[in-house]
């Protein structure tokens, strides 16, 4: 049987989002006011030990899991419902053109059918789902459909994860399409709406930089870079001789030696920059675009100081640090100093709550 519903459920009902990345599970909750306004209810953060999860893999269950209930006990949510998302690297995603007017059980089996062409594993080991896109822009009368397929071990590994921690997941997503959702509604804030607007996203992970360019809800470029801020903890390590634990549990609380700017952040900056410069030039010389209206950085390592601006002075595009929560009101469970600190690192959590909202 193949497992339908996994991949873009949509859920009305309180709903909390979980991103688990290599080095960190957050969790963010969003309400609304009477006014309708978006409410940030709740945002909490917990460190992974490196190693427990490797390249989208969870090599240390029970650890992760204890993580999780930490989480879920630190940021004080009654939710049991969640949205979690897997890497793109595990999903297999695919547009195909479908006749028009099908309904609904009518699209499930044609959507089985496609799906034997473009998914290299047999069909009863495989979690898939699909989403009309809308009319074909090609085709007169047909729609286009979003197919999106992961091996089912994959998809049971974090909803085990979930259930482990007493929670109840209800969407599966894919953590690039949250992060849009959660960078869209920024753009739109933007003047004009954001309309025609080409931006380039950079989320500094851990271990990798995701880089994805968007224009008016389009994907042009996406790319995914082995950078990011473990290599400012190995720096450390290597400069004073902290264990891996010290190192980055001084990075965290900022308890580094006088010398550290110069030493240590700035030749990493440097490089950082040239990375994401790197990138960029991918970006023009495979597509017809020779600039990008700006540049947002998200992720843990996007916040150190000076970076925007090297960044800017690099690539001569206006760059910025992004805080998906803002124009939300913020709710008094919430530490505002703290989470104004670590928003960056929230996007793809914040993009999975959403999930409620969006039909």
């Amino acid at each position: 049987m193949i497992s339908l519903g996994s991949l873009f459920s949509r859920q009305p009902a309180p709903l909390v989002g979980l991103d688990i990345s290599s080095s960190s599970v957050k969790l963010v909750e969003l309400g609304h006011d009477k006014a309708g306004r978006l409410v940030l209810e709740r945002c909490a953060i917990e460190p992974l030990e490196r190693g427990w999860i490797t390249d989208g893999n969870i090599e240390k269950f029970d650890e992760v899991a204890e993580a999780l209930r930490r989480l879920v006990k630190k940021s004080g949510t009654k939710t049991k419902n969640v949205a979690m998302a897997l890497p793109p690297s595990a999903v297999i995603t695919k547009k195909i053109i479908l006749p028009g007017g099908m309904n609904d059980q009518e699209l499930e089996v044609q959507v089985e059918t496609e799906a034997n062409q473009y998914i290299p594993f047999p069909l009863d080991e495989v979690s898939l789902d699909f989403c009309e896109i809308g009319p074909s822009a090609t085709s007169a009368g047909d729609v286009e459909v979003l197919i999106a397929a992961s091996r089912r071990e994959k998809v049971q590994d974090i909803q085990g994860l979930a259930e482990a921690a007493g929670m109840t997941p209800v969407v599966v997503d894919i953590e690039s399409y949250a992060s849009r959702l959660a960078v869209g509604r920024l753009i739109e804030n933007m003047p004009n709406r954001g309309k025609d607007l080409v931006v380039a996203l950079f989320e500094i992970g851990g271990l990798t930089t995701s880089m994805q360019v968007l224009r008016d809800d389009e994907v042009l470029y996406d790319r995914d870079q082995a950078f990011g801020g473990a290599q400012l903890t190995q720096l450390l390590v290597r400069q004073y001789g902290f264990s891996q634990e010290e190192a980055e549990s001084k990075k965290r609380n900022g308890e580094l030696p006088d010398d550290y700017e110069s030493a240590v952040l700035k030749p990493f900056v440097e490089t950082l920059v040239q990375e994401l410069g790197r990138a960029l030039q991918f970006f023009f010389t495979s597509t017809p675009h020779n600039k990008v209206d700006c540049i947002m950085l998200a992720g843990g390592t996007s916040a150190i100081a000076g970076l925007t601006a090297a960044v800017t002075q690099h690539t001569s595009f206006p760059c910025s640090v992004i805080n998906p929560f803002d124009g939300m009101e913020i709710g008094s469970g919430v530490r505002m100093q703290r989470m104004t600190r670590e928003a960056p690192s929230y996007l793809t959590a914040c993009g999975l709550a959403l999930r409620r909202f969006v039909q």
